[in-house]
């Protein structure tokens, strides 16, 4: 679901947070400074630089960052003539970052920031495997279950490959769990033209390595986001944060695909309602058997979700548009752990076989 259910639900995000405290106390960041020093800037490629990536790129590279956005078509047009303006409540201002189509062009860098759909991923070599030396370091701002998920996992799966999310080992062969970071999206932007991010709300991008480690790589990159403006806290543990974005993903976002309607239409109809609540429930249920409690409240994640009001998922966008649906790592990830920890999950098992269908039915008319 999209990055606004969230932000309307940070009451209960306060929640989740507080029970990590308890947990394993959260490690805080460098205060912002500058990064025109005399050692050399950090250097970031961001790949896929649509909304959520021209609108980072443009804030690190407003701080002093060396940062090149890789896009195509009339977008990247507009941020070569143009650079990137973005509008905001927190003040407009307009960046020109490097553009190009062409990694090579740019060369090995410090961080590449995905910013591509997961779905994307085990295709993404050629763009990414240019821009990487020995300690390049991935930031994959993705939605639902990552492929890194049981990387570095204390456990009994630990090292565990899901295969909804990684197929045959594709992605890890293309973007190896070492280099991976983790980064959870709190923001909400659209691409107004091209050219032209509006960012709506919600600056924070929450990252963690998958062993649990607090690493000097996500620190600098924490460092470096808060130069630019944005909250980047480094987490104990970025799982918890992973199930409490997915717990609207999962429910919301099949539901307006299958439906056709928004989250407040969902939220009002009493028996969506009440599928929404049993998707949510059984999630928690799968989280707590792979070893992660969120705190949450499902009651007051829906009512959030209806103060968004007539919001389109970004699923329900991309049906309308011809897209692939990105619901593997939302929702076959998450059948896939409660078939490996024997959860029961009726309510997930049947959406997915609707929406499943409805993704292989819609992209023959999407390819046409």
């Amino acid at each position: 679901m999209a990055a606004l259910l969230l932000l309307r639900a940070a009451r209960s995000i306060a929640a989740a947070r507080a029970h990590l405290a308890r947990r394993a106390p959260p490690v805080d960041t460098p205060a912002p400074r500058s990064l025109h020093r005399t050692e050399s800037p950090v250097k970031v490629a961001v790949v896929g630089a649509g909304a959520i990536g021209a609108y980072v790129g443009a804030a690190l590279h407003r701080a002093g960052a060396e940062v090149h956005l890789l896009a195509r078509g009339p977008h990247l047009a507009a941020m070569r003539r143009d650079g990137v303006r973005v509008l905001s409540p927190r003040g407009d201002f307009t960046a020109r970052p490097a553009a190009t189509d062409d990694p090579h062009e740019v060369g090995p860098v410090d961080y590449v920031l995905l910013g591509l759909k997961a779905n994307s991923y085990a295709m993404s070599g050629p763009l990414v495997n240019p821009l990487l030396h020995d300690g390049t370091a991935v930031v994959a701002a993705q939605n639902g279950i990552p492929w890194w998920y049981f990387h570095g996992l204390p456990g009994p799966h630990t090292g565990r490959r899901i295969e909804s999310v990684d197929p045959g080992g594709a992605v890890s062969a293309t973007l190896p769990p070492a280099r991976a970071v983790g980064c959870v999206v709190y923001a909400a932007t659209e691409l107004e033209s091209p050219g032209v991010v509006r960012h709506l709300e919600g600056t924070r991008f929450s990252i963690g390595e998958p062993d649990l480690t607090i690493s000097r790589r996500c620190l600098d990159f924490s460092e470096a986001m808060r130069a630019g403006g944005l909250k980047c806290p480094v987490e104990p543990d970025l799982r918890n944060d992973i199930w409490i974005k997915l717990l609207g993903n999962i429910s919301f976002n099949p539901i307006s695909a299958l439906a056709r309607a928004t989250m407040a239409q969902i939220c009002r109809h009493r028996d969506t309602r009440s599928l929404v609540e049993s998707m949510m429930r059984e999630t928690l249920a799968v989280a707590g058997a792979v070893g992660c409690h969120p705190e949450i409240s499902v009651e007051r994640r829906i009512a959030g979700a209806e103060r968004v009001g007539e919001h389109k998922t970004s699923t329900l966008q991309d049906l309308e548009k011809g897209k692939p649906l990105e619901l593997d790592v939302l929702l076959a990830a998450v059948v896939e752990l409660a078939g490996l920890t024997a959860t029961p999950v009726p309510t997930l098992r049947a959406v997915h076989a609707l929406a499943d269908l409805l993704a292989q039915t819609s992209a023959p008319r999407s390819a046409a």
